[in-house]
């Protein structure tokens, strides 16, 4: 496993060579986007989540004796919002891809850049859990970044109510972790409750920019993914 991300690393450092340099000072063509995207599914799916801008919230929270059983359950939560948080990259750069307005694709943009450090602290924890992220990570993204570019094609809105809506079922998502979290798991919970915090602030942004309401219909099957999701992440 080890040597597998170390050669995804590399791989993502070419691909990002060959790519960054046709985006410096200029606007970004569908094309430049697209390629974008790619560049975000390598550095998401191959290489480690190391390279966060900001310090994990659980630096300097000591680290709690958790028993096997805790540690195992500890683990499996953080799992599901490591997965989570591989489908928000597919998610946002799928919307961005196809996005209208540069505002708005700056919008997602940027709120991707601020889920990728959420990313990389679940992989920091997972690792100090002595555990994996899901081994199904691709095809989180990419069905992700699918229902993303799907629903952009529709306009900025509905994109920006998908957003909306992801991130309500989100936040709801990780409060129940933060109550199913062992009570003594403190930097697990300080990781989560951040993430809980800045997702309630990138759906906020979304509504603010004029995010459409989904339809009933389109909300449950969002859920009843989500719930497939974490149900597998959690073990697999």
């Amino acid at each position: 496993m080890a040597s597998s991300r170390k050669g995804g690393e590399v791989y993502v450092e070419l691909v990002r060579i060959a790519i960054i340099p046709r985006m410096d000072d200029r606007t970004l063509t569908p094309l430049d986007r697209l390629l974008a995207g790619l560049d975000n599914a390598l550095r998401t799916v191959a290489a480690p989540a190391g390279n966060a801008n900001r310090a994990s919230p659980a630096a300097g929270v000591p680290e709690a004796e958790l028993d096997v059983a805790e540690r195992r359950h500890a683990a499996g939560l953080m799992r599901v919002n490591h997965a989570g948080e591989v489908a928000a990259q597919g998610l946002y750069q799928g919307h961005a891809a196809v996005a209208r307005e540069p505002d708005i694709a700056a919008r997602l943009q940027q709120a991707a850049s601020e889920e990728y450090d959420h990313l990389a602290w679940c992989e920091q924890r997972l690792t100090e859990l002595d555990a994996q992220p899901s081994r199904l990570s691709p095809i989180w993204y990419a069905g992700s970044f699918l229902i993303g570019a799907a629903s952009g094609v529709l306009g900025d809105r509905w994109s920006l109510g998908f957003i909306a809506e992801t991130e309500k079922q989100v936040c709801e998502h990780l409060e129940g972790h933060l109550d199913a979290l062992p009570e003594t798991d403190a930097r697990s919970r300080a990781i989560v409750s951040t993430m809980r915090d800045e997702e309630q602030v990138h759906g906020q942004d979304a509504v603010d920019a004029g995010a459409a309401s989904l339809p009933v219909g389109i909300r449950r099957l969002m859920q009843l993914t989500a719930r497939i999701m974490t149900t597998t992440a959690y073990r697999v």
